[in-house]
């Protein structure tokens, strides 16, 4: 009895042992395979934007050689965003299918080791670049992204009208008013809303127009905005007039701007975006509470601004969604190497291309419904991580039972 106990003690230190042994192998050979495919993943992204943009400062001699390299430094987060999670997932691929094609899992499952515990470390790993993936994409992305593009506008002259309202956010650089622009295809605007304030923060008018258009007036230094198929109200106290017509015109002055003072929404960090959210309830909350003669056009009024917060939140669930990236394709890209049983490095980076490609592809269809709040676009970006999640944990089952 003694003997058999001493010997079942002894079985058990060396299956703890030659599990530690095989986590670390993993382990090493993830992390490895991890820090050259996104060193690989982060030249091929950047590739693009160093030649659109940065080289040519370079080869025009208007930036050093500092700025260039301090230039694709700051690109390096925001370019993370994507190629952290499809380094982990070509990593996990690449990885666990040699270690089934080179019958090594059914080596560690004929010891009685189960996969759940040979991968838990692998995991644990995935969990702590999806925190690290939180960190760039709320707030060292937008950041980096928005100090690059400083710098390329202090060497790129002038800045065109056609940039001065960015898409999908509230301008406040004039004061007296504020602008928020649909789209902006080169000067032709798309939902222009244009806020007219007197008194702090108070409405003057709200006007709404379908489409508008941007010119300089350089003799008088002002802007003009004009609006076709435009309607909205102008107030007067606690009265307010419905304004409607084919073609409205509205001038406001030339103003000093500062590069920073306009920010995209989609180059902000995750605090911009709730003040930004949070002042655009607050705006459409004021302006339900008007009463009167007011109250019939409040209803249109509120579901016009509804559609207009809907781009903030879009984004906000973008970067929470993109953070548990790693994640997903971990869970999913373990299995599917085990199922797959390739040595081939093309082989993987094939399947990863193809699962990136769904995954990034269901995102865009969210963000393409940024403008249509019925959809829900902001829960449809959560659909790609709740798929590959639920779609991996029943691959992993499976696997885990040799099937």
């Amino acid at each position: 009895m003694i003997l058999f106990i001493v010997s079942r003690g002894l079985n058990l230190q060396i299956a703890r042992a030659t599990l530690r042994t095989l986590q670390l192998y993993l382990l090493r050979q993830v992390v490895t395979t991890l820090v050259m495919t996104l060193l690989v993943f982060t030249f091929v992204l950047l590739l693009g934007d160093v030649l659109k943009e940065i080289l040519g400062l370079l080869v025009n001699r208007q930036a050093s050689l500092g700025v260039v390299a301090k230039s694709i430094g700051l690109l390096i987060p925001f370019i993370w965003v994507f190629a952290l999670p499809m380094a982990m997932l070509t990593s996990t691929l690449l990885v666990f299918g040699r270690f089934s094609a080179d019958q090594e899992l059914t080596a560690a499952r004929a010891s009685g080791i189960s996969l759940v515990s040979l991968i838990a470390p692998i995991l644990v790993l995935s969990l702590l670049l999806s925190g690290l993936s939180a960190m760039v994409n709320l707030e060292w992305g937008p950041r980096s992204r928005i100090a690059y593009k400083e710098i390329l506008f202090r060497f790129t002259g002038e800045l065109t009208t056609a940039r001065l309202l960015p898409e999908g956010r509230h301008i406040r650089d004039i004061p007296g008013y504020v602008f928020f622009i649909g789209k902006n295809r080169d000067g032709q605007l798309e939902d222009v809303m244009v806020y007219i304030l007197a008194r702090g923060t108070n409405d003057v008018a709200t006007i709404h127009a379908a489409r508008g258009k941007l010119e300089v007036n350089p003799t008088n230094q002002t802007y003009v905005m004009h609006l076709y198929d435009a309607n909205g109200i102008r107030f007067n106290g606690d009265q307010g007039d419905p304004i409607s017509g084919e073609y409205l015109t509205e001038s406001f002055p030339v103003g000093e701007r500062k590069q920073s003072e306009v920010i995209p929404i989609s180059d902000m960090t995750f605090n911009q975006l709730r003040v930004e959210l949070r002042e655009l309830e607050n705006k459409l909350t004021r302006t339900n509470s008007s009463g009167g003669q007011l109250a019939t056009s409040s209803a249109q009024l509120e579901r016009e601004l509804r559609r207009v917060t809907s781009p903030v939140r879009v984004q906000m669930h973008r970067r929470l969604a993109y953070s548990f990236a790693c994640f997903s394709f971990t869970l999913l890209g373990i299995p599917l190497g085990i199922r797959v049983q390739r040595r081939e490095t093309n082989i993987g980076f094939a399947i990863a291309l193809l699962l990136v490609l769904v995954y990034y592809g269901m995102t865009m269809l969210g963000i393409s419904l940024d403008q249509q709040p019925q959809w829900f676009p902001h829960l449809i970006l959560w659909l790609p991580n709740l798929i590959c999640q639920a779609l991996g944990a029943w691959l992993l089952w499976r696997a885990n039972r040799g099937f």
